[in-house]
């Protein structure tokens, strides 16, 4: 698949402030499942100094600071066609060890996978993930697939643009949530059952019928054999071409789109946002 992606947002301040330096996390990853063919950015005001950062997740961000200058508004617009490759998304070979859950990574493997095996799992995800386990055949797949599609059919899916991820228990208690809460209810579960998870943000090509669109967000699990790969509770679905990723980290704060602060007391601020997404093929 082939798309043009615009997406432009803008933040408007109730008095003069300076920015500090931003982090800017909204470029398509490339990798062997997508590929970045061509990035446009505009940033007003114009900062001063920008740089790459590749972060301790691999993920590359682009850093942004300004002159001192006050300013009551910044717009950030990001441009991009991208390629995706992954039209099945379970063409892979499990190592034979891997197939059937329980499993321990071996100890050069867990220690690299360490921040995604957080042992601080809610407990309430814990027990989803348990009861989910004993009621399968104890395969991996098995195990995620029926873990994707009953948190699709439980959770009613909400649009919720800013705030940070729910608690798993309080998802699961209201059966409902933004596509970061069901990630990181998702997420938590598959950490119970000592399978490596992370956060991902990006693009879903959604409705074509339907022009609005959001930024997304859903899990990579990592399966020896097959390195990480997508599960998307909102829609129940493996990952495959029709997603675009942009960030994974081990905790959404990490995945932020935009994240930076200001230098000014006592000022608001109001978020708007414009995103296209064109499918050319």
């Amino acid at each position: 698949m082939e798309y043009r992606i615009y997406h432009q947002t803008s933040y408007t301040y109730s008095a003069p402030v300076a920015l500090a330096p931003h982090d800017l996390r909204l470029i398509p990853r490339s990798d062997g499942h997508q590929r970045l063919r061509s990035l446009s950015l505009q940033i007003l005001p114009t900062p001063q100094g920008q740089s790459t950062v590749l972060d301790v997740h691999g993920n590359h961000i682009q850093r942004y600071w300004w002159s001192p200058q006050p300013t009551t508004s910044l717009m950030i617009q990001v441009t991009s066609e991208v390629e995706t490759y992954c039209d099945n998304p379970f063409n892979y070979l499990l190592d034979s060890w891997a197939v059937t859950l329980p499993f321990n990574y071996p100890q050069r493997l867990a220690t690299s996978l360490h921040p995604y095996l957080s042992p601080s799992v809610d407990p309430v995800a814990y027990e989803l993930a348990w009861q989910i386990l004993a009621s399968g055949d104890g395969s991996v797949l098995t195990f995620l697939s029926d873990l994707n599609n009953k948190i699709y059919r439980t959770c009613q899916h909400q649009i919720r643009e800013t705030g940070a991820p729910w608690p798993p228990c309080v998802t699961w208690a209201k059966q409902m949530g933004s596509c970061r809460d069901t990630a990181v209810l998702f997420i938590h579960a598959c950490r119970a059952v000592g399978l490596a998870a992370r956060f991902v943000s990006g693009y879903q090509e959604g409705d074509l019928d339907n022009p609005e669109r959001h930024l997304h967000a859903w899990v990579e699990v990592y399966l020896p054999g097959a390195g990480w790969r997508g599960y998307d509770p909102t829609h129940g679905l493996a990952v495959s071409d029709r997603h675009i990723a942009l960030v994974a980290a081990a905790d959404p704060t990490d995945a932020a789109p935009i994240q930076g602060t200001l230098r000014g007391q006592g000022v608001t601020s109001t978020m708007t946002y414009q995103l296209q997404i064109q499918r050319f093929s």
